[in-house]
Parts: C-alpha cells; structure tokens; sequence
C-alpha cells in the first residue's frame, strides 16, 4: 500500500506543484489504485509515474472546487483511449455527475467502459472484505469531504512449512488448522492449529482530507490513522487568514494528528507563494506540534506500512 503524490498545491498549477491529486495504491492488495480529487493536469502528471490509467478504478472527489475537478474528463477520457475497459466507480458531492456527464456529452467523448457515481453522504460509502471507506462533512463553505480507508485485518499465514516437517500432508486438515482448530490424525498425533499460524496485522488506516477550516471532530474521525493527508494552505501565523478562506494551517493540521495518535502526517494543498525555503518552514512548523510530519511534494511515494 503506497501513497502517490501527483499535485501539492493549493488553487492554480505552479511550475514546482500542480493542483491536487493523490493515488492510493493498492496494486498487492488488489491490483488497483484509487484516485482522491483530479486536478487540472492530472493526466500529465500520471504520464510520470509508473501508475497505468486502466488500474484506476474509483475515484473520490472531495469538493467541486475547480483544482480538484478539472482534470477529471480528461482523465476517463484518457483512460478510455489507453485499453481501460474496466467500470469506474466515482465518488463525489452532488452536481459531481452532471459536470462529468456534460464535459462528456459536449465534447461528443465516448468511453469503452462504465461510470457509476455515488453522491456523497456522511457515513460508510464502501465495504468489501478488503476496505471499508467512511466519509465527513468538513467545512469549506461548499460541500467538502474526508475519507477514512480503513483495510481489513489479515489473519496470521498458515506456516505449511512446519506442517510438512511434520509429515502432515496438504488436504482438508490444512483449512481446521488454519482456523486454530485441534485435531487428532490418523497416527493419533495431536496438533493444535493455533501453533501453526502466524501472527495476525492490524488492518492500515489512511485519512484523507479535502479543503476545509479546523473542525473539532476532525481529530476523531482520524483517529488512529497510520497516515494523515490533510491540507496545509496557510502558516502558523495566519489562523484568521485560514477561517476567512476556508482553510487550515500548519500547526491546525498538527494538532488533529496529534489528538488522534497518527502515525503520520502528510502536509499538502501548499500555495504557490512558499518556494523551497519556505515551504520547509512550513514543515517545522507543524514538526513543533506533530514531530512526524512530512510536507508533500509532487511525486512523492510515502510507503504505508503494517504497525509493529
């Protein structure tokens, strides 16, 4: 599980940031990546990555904020072109799918494969036996939205090797052990199952936020993340700038991090007023508060490993 940058800034693309996207890649998990807003120029920045269009197969919009959207037509349309046939499931706020359908329509762009949207509403939007993803209303003047991704724990690996030095062949007895029952062989040996599986991993959680003022249930909703995404529009010196526009600060995103006992904070949605210096200022500042941060560039991969 990785998570790809693919734009870190904040309104308009810039030469050192493009507007937001983000990939959630799940190609070990289930040969796919998931996509969080697409901005203008998206599709481009994919063209440097390793990330095929065809994999992609949902998308979650947080806001219709125009450098979150704008990319997305292209995208499908794109996408259609390079061999995806696959359905595209896409998530987003109301009026999300009549702006995709009309680009579509207008531009006379006919896809080779299926899009179904789903309107977002606070709660769970998906569940399978891999993910669950639960989404929050934030507050940015328009509807906007978290996503909470949370993986399903996987059970402990049976250890077949030590079962085949004890000469216990591969067949049903395999399925009792692996579910920690006892049995007695035919020879009248007794093996108890639960010393033959391996330890068991606590699913990952990822929290992604769109745009948004501080809000005081932020930090529950994140709790426990073993990654935090959250916007970073303004520095620690500018809270009444950051209320007056909708956005948060540094040092807000640090504290919600910190209040929910994350493992790590992803700081994005940069302006393009802060170049190298002050960008890294921006990152020691939040560092003060939350000492796990990182500032997001274009392009980084941040690894999202299993907890010890």
């Amino acid at each position: 599980m990785e998570l790809e940058f693919l734009g870190t800034g904040a309104g308009v693309p810039a030469k050192h940031r493009n507007v937001s996207g983000l990939a959630l890649k799940l190609l070990d998990e289930r040969n796919a990546i998931w996509l969080f807003d697409c901005g203008e120029g998206t599709q481009m920045q994919i063209l440097r990555t390793n990330i095929k269009p065809r994999k992609i197969e949902k998308i979650f919009i947080s806001h219709l904020h125009g450098d979150h959207i704008f990319g997305l037509p292209g995208l499908l349309s794109s996408r259609s072109f390079q061999g995806g046939e696959e359905p595209v499931e896409i998530y987003g706020p109301a009026g999300l799918e009549n702006y995709v359908r009309t680009s579509l329509q207008v531009t006379k762009t006919h896809l080779a494969y299926s899009l179904k949207f789903i309107e977002l509403n606070e709660g769970v939007i998906f569940k399978d036996k891999q993910f669950t993803v639960e989404c929050m209303l934030l507050d940015h003047g328009i509807e906007s939205y978290a996503f909470r991704v949370v993986e399903a724990n996987h059970e402990g690996m049976l250890q077949v090797d030590k079962l085949t030095e004890l000469g216990i062949p591969a067949g049903p007895l395999y399925g009792k052990l692996k579910q920690g029952q006892t049995v007695t062989l035919p020879d009248g040996r007794v093996i108890d199952g639960k010393d033959f599986v391996g330890e068991s991993k606590k699913g990952r959680i990822i929290t992604i936020f769109g745009d948004t003022r501080l809000t005081k249930k932020s930090s529950q909703f994140a709790k426990d993340s073993d990654v935090i995404v959250h916007e970073s529009t303004f520095n620690k010196n500018e809270a009444k700038l950051a209320r007056a526009y909708f956005h948060s600060t540094t040092q807000q995103a640090a504290t919600i991090a910190k209040e929910a006992k994350a493992q790590k904070l992803m700081l994005t949605h940069i302006s393009a007023r802060y170049l190298a210096k002050e960008a890294k200022e921006l990152e020691e500042e939040a560092k003060e508060i939350f000492p796990n941060t990182q500032l997001a560039k274009d392009f980084d991969i941040v690894d999202v490993p299993f907890s010890s």
